[in-house]
Order: structure tokens, then C-alpha cells, then sequence
């Protein structure tokens, strides 16, 4: 399709965030451009709809095609994610272009890893474990998606089922911030184990509201059962009483809840608020 400053952003810029963009800077009078344009087309056939082929008429589109300086054309610019990623200039033969889209595309684990976090935002649980244990399949050592695994099965409230997903994790997860707020959830969970029921807990917190460890056994408790809200109002209260408690471990723990309790962004941003409050 053919695409001017005018409708750039939607049909380029958005686009590019569901799939890869790629803009054909092209002209009437180019030889070259004629020559590729028809190639470009065909792929984009071969390719099933994996990205998306618009073209901008450098004569009549001056301003954009100043902005990703087409000073020669044909040019080839790739968008993904809202910016430029790639690009190429001149009529390339059908196999280096194929070459160039195909670096572009997700390989299979990462697009059933992002079929799995599509499925999740829209609420279908189920559809989202179905994706992400296809990716794992595909390739076990693919972290991103092993750690979303285990959060979807802490959330679900399987926590022996992610705990050993979480054993199954590469050394290299460890420099992942999100490796270190689930392992977080997971000691939460297991500590609930071993804990003081919550009515006991609750009693010794009324008799003494300076005791910590009550409060982060609790908090724990209600992280168990995903009651985050309640779990939330303790790790704040440790954080106003003592940051420094067991090496910020209410600071942590809330932050770990954060991850979990993403179903629900209104309640987070509301505790993310009242967090920074007490913070800063």
C-alpha cells in the first residue's frame, strides 16, 4: 500500500509494533525501483502476512523521505517496535532479500512466546500455557519464556509446579530483574508453608504492630493465596516501619507482587503509588 506523512504513524509506526514494517522508498522515473518493487510484493505473499510492505513515493513525500535520507533509491528501511531496525538500498536479487526478512522475523519459540503474552493480556490463561509450553518445547533453554511460565503457574496457584520450572532456568536468567522478583515469590510461598496461621498472626500483630516478621509471615500468607491487596498492605507497612528489615525484603517482596498481581494494573498502580510515597 501506498503511504504518505499523513497516515505514517498508523500504517508504519503503530504496525510495526505487531509485526515488521517495511517501506519502499521508491520513484516513477527509478528503474531500479520497477525492477524491485514486484519482488517485494511477491514476498510479502510468500511470507503469509509476517510483515507488512507499504510504499512512499519520494517525489510526492518529500519530508519523510528527508527523514530516513533516501538519497538513493530504491531504499528499503525496516520498522519494528516504532523505529528503524534495517535497511538496504538497490534492486538486491530475491535470495538476499529473503535473507534480510528473515533476520527481521521472530524464530518459532519466540512467536509462540508472544502468542503465549497475547493470550495473557487478553485474559485466556489457559491459551497462554498451551504457547509457552510450545516454546519451551521448541527450545528449553529459552528463558524469557520459562520465567513467564513460572509466573503464570504462581499466579495459578501451582507454586511446586513453578518451583521447578524455576530450577529449570539457565545460569544466564540470573541477570534478568524479573529472575530475582520470582525467586523472591517463590521463597514468599514456600515460608507460607511453614508459617503461623493467619489468625495467630493477626493476633500478634494487634498486640504488638512493631512485630515484622509477623507482618512479613503474613504478608506471605496472603501471597499464597493471591490475596494481594492484603499481602500489599503488610510489605507497605514494613517498608514505613523498617526499609532496611532483612535486607529490604518488604521492598522486594512487594516489588515480586507487582509481577504476580499483573492481571490487575489498576491495583498495582495504586500500590506502586502509595510504595513511591513511602520511598521517597
Amino acid at each position: 500500500m501506498d503511504v504518505t506523512l499523513a497516515n505514517f504513524e498508523s500504517e508504519v509506526l503503530q504496525a510495526s509494533r505487531d509485526k515488521p514494517v517495511l517501506v519502499d522508498f521508491w520513484a516513477p522515473w527509478c528503474g531500479p525501483c520497477r525492477s524491485l518493487t514486484p519482488t517485494l510484493e511477491k514476498l510479502e505473499r510468500d511470507y503469509g502476512g509476517a510483515f507488512k510492505l507499504v510504499k512512499v513515493n519520494v517525489d510526492e513525500n518529500q519530508q519523510l523521505a528527508a527523514h530516513f535520507q533516501a538519497r538513493s533509491i530504491p531504499l528499503v528501511v525496516a520498522i519494528l517496535g516504532g523505529r528503524p531496525v534495517d535497511q538496504f538500498t538497490g534492486a538486491l536479487p530475491e535470495g538476499q532479500i529473503r535473507a534480510f526478512i528473515d533476520r527481521l522475523l521472530p524464530l518459532p519459540h519466540e512467536q509462540e512466546h508472544q502468542q503465549a503474552m497475547a493470550a495473557m493480556q487478553a485474559g485466556d490463561v489457559p491459551t497462554a500455557e498451551k504457547h509457552l509450553r510450545a516454546a519451551l518445547v521448541l527450545d528449553a533453554a529459552y528463558d524469557p519464556a520459562r520465567m513467564d511460565y513460572v509466573e503464570l503457574l504462581l499466579t495459578t496457584g501451582r507454586p511446586e509446579d513453578a518451583k521447578a520450572q524455576f530450577a529449570l532456568l539457565t545460569p544466564q536468567a540470573k541477570a534478568d530483574p524479573h529472575y530475582a522478583n520470582l525467586e523472591t515469590a517463590l521463597n514468599a510461598v514456600e515460608q507460607a508453608q511453614d508459617s503461623p496461621e493467619e489468625t495467630e498472626l493477626l493476633a500478634r500483630i494487634q498486640q504488638n504492630p512493631g512485630d515484622l516478621q509477623a507482618r512479613l509471615d503474613l504478608a506471605n500468607k496472603r501471597i499464597a493465596r493471591r490475596a494481594w491487596a492484603g499481602a500489599m498492605d503488610e510489605l507497605l507497612e514494613i517498608v514505613r516501619r523498617d526499609r532496611s528489615f532483612q535486607d529490604e525484603i518488604g521492598r522486594k517482596t512487594m516489588i515480586a507482587v507487582f509481577d504476580m498481581a499483573s492481571a490487575q494494573p489498576e491495583l498495582v498502580s495504586q500500590y506502586r503509588r502509595k510504595l513511591s510515597t513511602v520511598l521517597f
